[in-house]
């Protein structure tokens, strides 16, 4: 694979994962890996994308697997404005399935 075409592939990663977090709606959440797995990479490159690119989209509705989140202070606004039943440093995910 050349630089050039590498570069592409990333770059076309990089869209796609933020594009699938952009669709993500209040009241909604998606975990690192559901995003990986929906976009074809692993959940830490999705967190990695996340923290270079993230910044312009919904990052508050992506979490870890658990519903936690390194951030959870700054999302936890979002997160009440969204509607989302809450844990103690995340997202409540069984409520949220139920």
């Amino acid at each position: 694979m050349t630089s050039a075409s590498s570069n592409k592939d990333r770059e076309a990663l990089i869209d796609a994962v933020l594009d699938h977090v952009s669709q993500l709606k209040a009241g909604e959440v998606a975990t690192y890996g559901e995003i990986g797995a929906a976009v074809g990479c692993g959940p830490r490159q999705v967190g990695r994308i996340m923290r270079e690119y993230g910044s312009e989209t919904p990052w508050w509705r992506v979490v870890r697997a658990d519903g936690t989140s390194a951030v959870a202070d700054k999302a936890r606004p979002h997160w009440r404005a969204d509607g989302l039943p809450l844990k103690e440093n995340g997202v409540d995910l069984k409520k949220l399935t139920l």
